[in-house]
Order: C-alpha cells, then sequence, then structure tokens
C-alpha cells in the first residue's frame, strides 16, 4: 500500500459530507443500487418511490434511523460518480434507551445499558460499496497509481476494491464519530469486511452469536480508545487517513 495513503486516496476520491437534501438523496439512491438492484437484500416494496427534478420516477432505500443519523458518500473524482456511502446512527438525546438496529436484531450478549456511554454511542451502519462504481472505472480506463494492477481492485469480486473505498469509508465515519462527539460504535459486520479492517489494525469485538441475515454476520462494538493506538502501531499510513494525520482525534473527556 502505499506510504502516503492519504495522497494516494485523495488523488482518486472526495468524502462529501451529505448535509443537504440533495446529497441526502445521492445516498438513499445509491443505496437502493447497491441492497435492491445489485444485491436483492431488500424488495422495491420497502422502498420510496417518487420523481426526479426532470420528472422521470425514481426509488431510493431510506428506513426510520436515516432521521437520527449522519452520512458521507464517496466520490470517484474523475466521473463523479458516487462510489459508496456509510452512515453513523447517532444517540437520540431525548430517550437514551432508544434502541439501535443491533439491538433489535441481533441477540446481544453485552449490549451497552449505560447510560453515560449511550450518550456518546453510535451505530455503523449501510455500509455499502456499489458494483455498477467498478464496472464504470473498468469501462473507463485505468486508475494509473492506485496499484501496478488495477486488477486487484476493479475485477468482479468485490472484496478486491475494499481496501481503499472501505478504508475510506471509515475515515468518513471517523468525520462523524469526531463531530458528532462518539466515543463508541455498534456495527454488524461481515466477516470478510471484519477480517480486511482486522488487517489494518481496526479492532472490532464480538458482542454476540452470529446472526443470518442476508449471509453471516457478526454484531461487534469499537472504542476509539482501543481501535486508534491499534490502527497506529499495526498501520500507520491508515491512521493518518481516517484521522486525516491526528486532526480527528476524538477527545473523550469532551
Amino acid at each position: 500500500m502505499n506510504n502516503d495513503l492519504i495522497a494516494a486516496f485523495n488523488q482518486f476520491f472526495d468524502l462529501v459530507h451529505a448535509n443537504t437534501p440533495e446529497l441526502r438523496m445521492q445516498v438513499y439512491l445509491l443505496r437502493y443500487q447497491v441492497y435492491v438492484v445489485e444485491t436483492g437484500f431488500e424488495s422495491d416494496s420497502d422502498c420510496h418511490s417518487g420523481f426526479d427534478e426532470h420528472g422521470n420516477p425514481i426509488l431510493w432505500e431510506q428506513d426510520d434511523f436515516d432521521e437520527r443519523s449522519d452520512h458521507y458518500l464517496l466520490q470517484h473524482r474523475r466521473t463523479g460518480v458516487y462510489a459508496a456511502t456509510a452512515r453513523v446512527i447517532l444517540p437520540n438525546l431525548s430517550d437514551l434507551s432508544a434502541p439501535y438496529p443491533i439491538e433489535l436484531h441481533c441477540p446481544l450478549d453485552m449490549p451497552v445499558l449505560d447510560a453515560e456511554v449511550r450518550a456518546k454511542l453510535g451505530e455503523i451502519s449501510r455500509f455499502a460499496v456499489s458494483k455498477v462504481f467498478k464496472r464504470r472505472i473498468g469501462e473507463l480506463g485505468s486508475l494509473a497509481g492506485v496499484a501496478d494492477n488495477i486488477d486487484i481492485y476493479f475485477e468482479e469480486d468485490e472484496r478486491r476494491v475494499l481496501p481503499h473505498i472501505s478504508l475510506g469509508l471509515f475515515a468518513a465515519v471517523m468525520r462523524m464519530v469526531h463531530q458528532h462527539k462518539i466515543t463508541h460504535c455498534y456495527a454488524v459486520m461481515e466477516p470478510a469486511l471484519l477480517r480486511l479492517l482486522g488487517h489494518f489494525g481496526i479492532v472490532f469485538n464480538r458482542i454476540g452469536p452470529n446472526v443470518d441475515y442476508h449471509g453471516i454476520r457478526v454484531p461487534c462494538i469499537t472504542s476509539a480508545e482501543e481501535t486508534l493506538p491499534s490502527i497506529r502501531q499495526i498501520a500507520p499510513s491508515v491512521w493518518d487517513l481516517i484521522t486525516n494525520r491526528g486532526e480527528l482525534l476524538i477527545d473523550t473527556a469532551a
């Protein structure tokens, strides 16, 4: 991996904070593409429908947790294509007992019950990378500089594209965590993604048995206090990327 991962990443991708209604709609449209069209995890009947600014019919994927979430998009610079998206579901400060999706759908051995922790608890969710992006990139030519052999990033196997895109999404998660002073994050993740992130020192601790939801998923939790030192020790370039060279460190006393 490039010694200056920030430069390598920024050459090809932008992190876009989806903080307007228009950008939020891009999030929901991309999620429809990934969760309905590409994977079939959700159906049209579970989605919303309407019309775009040109009067064309559109469908988008949105749920009740989006109201208390922050969102980012990952945009490919050269094409303008939105390649991926992620959200962090935020605590409901008016009702700290309000559940997160992981608490509704997974039998947790160690749910977070402490009110002080729940006030700074989020859930990483809707971590989605579009296969359409990879096909378009393959058609449009080489991304010189990402790797000597671009096939390791852009062949059909989705896991091949994850090193740069997934780390970029984690950089987006870090920005959301920093902005909202989140210290702990739930996640329900695919084992392959957990292994990939673990390779870079990104620590997630299992808090319950595997669940079968469109394949095996692992309920887990991470904290800035535990995972940031681990990343810095194992993969300093990844630490630089996701913390913007330390700028986005969490002040756990805040």
